[in-house]
C-alpha cells in the first residue's frame, strides 16, 4: 500500500525549517517522521537575494529531515513570504450565458476572471492564491455556491493574495537547484493558519500576527475564511538590535536575552522591559492601523494569535492586548503530543501547515489557485480544504 506522505518546506530569513510528515489514514492525525532546520543565507525581508547561498541552507535543512526521516524527498510544498505579499480585492460580474438562466461553473470563472481585472495592483505580481468573500445573484447576496441556481447576472467579490514574479521565480529557482521539485506555493500566514487557528477563531474573527525575523504578516480571518493579508518590514530581529544597543551587549546574547534563553537578571529589568516594549509597540500599532483601515480594529471576538519565531518574546500576550483591545494569545500548534514534541514552537507552524495541506484529499479548488511559473502549473487548485472558504 502506498504512503501517503508529505514535505513542507519553510524559508525564512533567519531559519530555513523543514517538516516530512505522514497520513496513515484518513481519520488519523499526522505523524511527523522527521523535521530539519538550517540558518538561512541569502535572504533579506523575505525574499531571496542569492540563490546559490539559500540552495545550500534548504539542503541543509532538507538532510536533516531526510536523516531523522529515513525518507528521501523529492518534492515539497513551499511557503513564500516577504514584503511584496500582500492582499487585494476586486469585483466582477457577468451575465449568465445559458438560455434558461441556470448558473454553470463557467459562468463562476467568468466571474472571478472580471474580478481579477478590476482587483488593485496585480501589475508584475503573481496570485497564490483567490479566495471567493461573496456571490451575488440578481442583486442578492448568495450563501454557498451559485452553480445550478437561475438568474440573469452573477457577480463576484475575490481576494487575491499575490507576490512579485521575481520573487516567486528565484524561490522556485533556489528549490529546484537543491534537487526537489515544488509541488505548490502557498503563502506563509495561510499555511500557518492551518495549525495555529481553530475553525471557531476562524468563523468568529481574528488575526493571526506571524512574527519573523525581518518581517511581520498578519492574516484576518472572519466567517471561516481570509480576509486580508499584509506585511511589514519589520521584525524579532528589531527587537534583538534594540536590547543589544541598549544593554551594550553582543547580539548573540541579546537574542537569549530577548527569548528568555538566558536570565536577564544582571541586566536592569525595567530598562530591559522598556526596550522590548518599545518595539512590541511598534509592531502592535502597525497591525492596528491595518484593522481600522479595513474596518475591524477591536471587533474580532477571537482576538489575536501570536506566531513565529518573534513570538516568543516574554509578556508578549499582555502587551497585544492592551495595544489592541482584543483578546490574545500566543499560539500553540493544533497536534497530538508527539506530534507537539518536535514542533512545538510556533515557529514550525508554516512548515507543517505545508504538509497538511499536501496531505489534504482532492488538492484543489476552483475558488484558490496557485501561481504558474517556469511554465509549471503548480496544484493549481488546493479542494476539499479550501471549500470551507465558500461564503
Amino acid at each position: 500500500m502506498a504512503r501517503h506522505i508529505a514535505a513542507g518546506i519553510d524559508i525564512g530569513t533567519r531559519n530555513t525549517r523543514v517538516v516530512i510528515a505522514e497520513r496513515a489514514g484518513a481519520e488519523k492525525p499526522l505523524a511527523v517522521l522527521g523535521v530539519g532546520e538550517s540558518e538561512s543565507r541569502g535572504l533579506r525581508h523575505g525574499y531571496i537575494t542569492h540563490t546559490e547561498e539559500a540552495k545550500k541552507s534548504i539542503l541543509e535543512a532538507v538532510l536533516k529531515a531526510e536523516k531523522e526521516s529515513g525518507i528521501r524527498v523529492r518534492r515539497a510544498l513551499v511557503s513564500i513570504g516577504g514584503l511584496s505579499l500582500e492582499s487585494g480585492r476586486g469585483t466582477g460580474g457577468t451575465i449568465i450565458s445559458r438560455v434558461d438562466g441556470e448558473v454553470s461553473q463557467l459562468d463562476v470563472e467568468k466571474a472571478v476572471s472580471a474580478a481579477k481585472e478590476k482587483a488593485p495592483g496585480l501589475l508584475n505580481k503573481k496570485i497564490i492564491h483567490q479566495v471567493v468573500q461573496q456571490f451575488k445573484l440578481d442583486g442578492k447576496e448568495v450563501l454557498g455556491t451559485p452553480v445550478g441556481m437561475r438568474g440573469m447576472k452573477l457577480e463576484v467579490t475575490v481576494l487575491f493574495i499575490s507576490c512579485l514574479n521575481q520573487h516567486l521565480d528565484d524561490l522556485v529557482q533556489a528549490v529546484e537547484d537543491a534537487g526537489i521539485q515544488v509541488e505548490d506555493v502557498a503563502a506563509a500566514p495561510i499555511a500557518a493558519s492551518l495549525v495555529t487557528l481553530t475553525k471557531t477563531q476562524r468563523t468568529a474573527g481574528c488575526v493571526l500576527v506571524n512574527i519573523g525575523a525581518e518581517t511581520v504578516s498578519l492574516a484576518v480571518f472572519e466567517n471561516d475564511k481570509p480576509t486580508s493579508l499584509e506585511v511589514f518590514p519589520i521584525g524579532g530581529t528589531d527587537i534583538t538590535n534594540d536590547i543589544a544597543l541598549g544593554l551594550k551587549i553582543p547580539l548573540e546574547e541579546a537574542e537569549s536575552v530577548k527569548t528568555g534563553a538566558i536570565s536577564g537578571e544582571e541586566y536592569p529589568k525595567k530598562k530591559l522591559n522598556e526596550i522590548i516594549e518599545a518595539r512590541l509597540s511598534d509592531i502592535f500599532e502597525l497591525v492596528e492601523a491595518h484593522l481600522k483601515k479595513i474596518g475591524r480594529n477591536a471587533l474580532l471576538p477571537a482576538g489575536i494569535v501570536l506566531t513565529g519565531g518573534g513570538s516568543g518574546v516574554a509578556s508578549i500576550e499582555d502587551l497585544a492586548k492592551a495595544s489592541l483591545r482584543l483578546p490574545a494569545r500566543v499560539a500553540i500548534p493544533h497536534a497530538t503530543s508527539d506530534v507537539r514534541s518536535k514542533i512545538g514552537n510556533p515557529a514550525w507552524s508554516v512548515a507543517y501547515g505545508l504538509c497538511i495541506l499536501g496531505l489534504n484529499e482532492g488538492y484543489a479548488s476552483d475558488l484558490w489557485d496557485s501561481g504558474k511559473t517556469k511554465g509549471k502549473n503548480f496544484g493549481n487548485e488546493l479542494t476539499e480544504w479550501f471549500r470551507q472558504f465558500l461564503p
